[in-house]
This record gives C-alpha cells, sequence and structure tokens, in this order.
C-alpha cells in the first residue's frame, strides 16, 4: 500500500514535536550549553541528523523552542490584563509548563549578552509599566526597569527555587495548587500597589 504525501507530512510533523518535546526537557535539564543533540535525539527516539535536518541543528531547534513559548505566551499574557493578572498568567504557566520557565533561568546562569531582540523586549515591557504607571496602576515613585526585574522574578519563583516552594509551602512548584495559591497571592500584592 502506498502512503499519501498528508501521511508523510503527519509523520514528518509527528517527528518534529517528538524532537521539540525532547529538546525542552533536555534544554530545562541542563541548560543549551550542557544539552547534547545526541541526547535530544534519544529522548526523542530518532536519529540525531533529523535535527539537522529539521531545524539546522541545536541553535534552530532552540529557536524553535523560543518560538513555541511566544505562541503559549499569547495565550495568557494579554496586555489588556491589569498587571496583576497579567504576572498572575505566568506564575500559572511556568507552573504548566515548568521546563519552559527553566529555559529562561539557565539563559540568565548563562551571564551572556543579550541579544539586540531580547533587549528590544524588554525595553517594549518597561515602555509598558511606564503606562500602567501613566494610568494609575503602578505607584509613580517606582522605577518601571526595577519593577520589570522584580516582577520576572516573582512569576520564575517556581522554576527558579523549588527548594524554597517545597520548604514554605509544602507544595510542588509544578502543582496546580501551588500556581493558583501563589498567584493569588501575587496578583492581591500587586492589586494593593495600584491602590497606592
Amino acid at each position: 500500500m502506498r502512503r499519501e504525501p498528508q501521511d508523510k507530512q503527519r509523520d514528518a510533523e509527528r517527528t518534529k514535536q517528538r524532537i521539540v518535546d525532547a529538546a525542552v526537557e533536555e534544554f530545562a535539564a541542563k541548560g543549551f550549553a550542557g544539552a547534547r543533540v545526541s541526547a535530544i535525539a534519544d529522548r526523542a527516539g530518532v536519529n540525531k541528523q533529523l535535527i539537522s535536518y529539521y531545524f539546522g541543528g541545536k541553535e534552530g531547534l532552540y529557536r524553535e523552542l523560543t518560538s513555541q513559548w511566544q505562541s503559549t505566551e499569547s495565550g495568557f499574557a494579554d496586555p489588556s490584563l491589569s498587571l496583576a493578572e497579567l504576572v498572575g498568567g505566568y506564575v500559572r504557566a511556568n507552573a504548566a509548563n515548568p521546563a519552559f520557565g527553566k529555559l529562561l533561568v539557565w539563559e540568565g546562569l548563562r551571564d551572556g549578552e543579550p541579544t539586540p531582540e531580547f533587549v528590544d523586549d524588554m525595553r517594549r515591557n518597561i515602555e509598558g509599566l511606564r503606562e500602567r504607571q501613566r494610568k494609575g496602576e503602578l505607584p509613580a515613585s517606582l522605577d518601571p526597569a526595577a519593577m520589570l526585574v522584580a516582577l520576572f522574578a516573582i512569576a520564575a519563583a517556581g522554576v527558579a527555587f523549588p527548594q524554597i516552594v517545597r520548604a514554605v509551602f509544602d507544595e510542588e512548584p509544578a502543582s496546580a495548587e501551588f500556581a493558583e495559591r501563589y498567584a493569588t497571592q501575587i496578583e492581591q500584592l500587586l492589586s494593593r500597589l495600584a491602590e497606592g
């Protein structure tokens, strides 16, 4: 029986997704520098040549992960939300997808120079916080750059400090229970900031 082109395409898409899923886990566990293409291929159950074929190598695969995270992010990070709701969404997303959060933590631990695109994104975020200040959502006395760093740390706490979460909450950082409890508290804190 001859396979139809759409069957081959579906197989290719499934294979690519298996590679991406394996890469998320490998990069989350070891960071970009520590992750090995052969280990990703082993996790995915594919020949490592397919990583080059589909993604152009390790860097291309990492870019694909970034792209997939941005797609996920667009589903919960609506800029029209209040700052409290927005940060709460990141807390919940990091608990639901801790591997993606770990990728950002690993990037920070690598302590390399940020890409120009990343710098541009962060500057847009600072401008967004300035706009929220103008609208009264944040006190004018707060430095938007300092707030941005603090908000990233708040949202990443479950993936960056799982041992602290386990010790003080007696819950798993990737659990829905922790995410909801912590996100609710962060939302209350940020709402109080808005009240002045």
